[in-house]
């Protein structure tokens, strides 16, 4: 049995609620390209997935060209919007407070952009410089895969072994199984659907907080899981 010496936090749909208008800005755009998909299902299917990911899956599938018209599109729309409109999450600065371990941010999102949302509400303060985005990493290496979360835990000094991370998405939770860390399962945001806790703990995530002030006793209960 090992103990937790870090944990992780993805930023969308965790410590603030901008998944949502993320996404409403995502099916915004497809529905103007002609590819009409439910909120819902955006949710369900992409949540956690970087744009240019979402673009290529339905390009695919659809047969319609979108990268040329929609790639830079999101972007623009989500900093400006972005920075003017997100909430925190509903208790997250309390369970911060009381969450005693390392912490820090592993996020799809870039930089900039994680700076002015964790800035707006105050949250940068719990992690100082300890925020860091797969964009920087280089091309092809946003969650699903792993190496953000390793990434950030080598940053960190700390082994996936004793890491927790908390995540909202199928995708980071996938993620976040795949570097081996334990994982905490997050349907606390606006987003959240029918089916939302039950997709994450299939993904693979070790239990389910609804509630950031569930948060701390969770991270307590999963130090006694056997990783893996």
């Amino acid at each position: 049995m090992s103990d937790i010496r870090l944990v992780i936090f993805d930023c969308d749909g965790v410590l603030v609620d901008s998944e949502i208008l993320g996404i409403t800005i995502e099916k915004e755009l497809l529905a103007s390209a002609g590819y009409d998909i439910s909120i819902p299902m955006l949710t369900e299917r992409f949540s956690g997935m970087s744009w240019q990911d979402i673009l290529t899956i339905i390009e695919a599938e659809s047969g319609l060209s979108l990268m040329s018209k929609l790639l830079d599109k999101t972007e623009t729309e989500l900093d400006i919007r972005l920075p003017k409109e997100v909430e925190a999450v509903d208790g997250v600065r309390a369970a911060l407070k009381t969450l005693q371990f390392p912490k820090c941010v592993c996020s799809n999102t870039k930089m900039s952009r994680l700076d002015a949302m964790l800035e707006r509400h105050g949250l940068r303060q719990f992690f100082g410089a300890s925020v860091f985005s797969a964009k920087d990493l280089g091309e092809g290496r946003s969650k699903p895969k792993p190496d953000i979360f390793l990434f950030g835990a080598k940053k960190m000094g700390v082994e996936p072994v004793h890491t927790v991370v908390v995540e909202d998405s199928i995708h980071g939770v996938q993620a976040a199984r795949s570097a081996g860390m334990r994982v905490v399962g997050f349907t606390g945001g606006t987003h959240t659907f029918p089916g939302h806790a039950a997709n994450l703990i299939e993904a693979g995530a070790h239990t389910i907080v609804s509630h950031m002030r569930d948060l701390s006793a969770a991270v307590s209960e999963i130090a006694t899981y056997e990783p893996g």
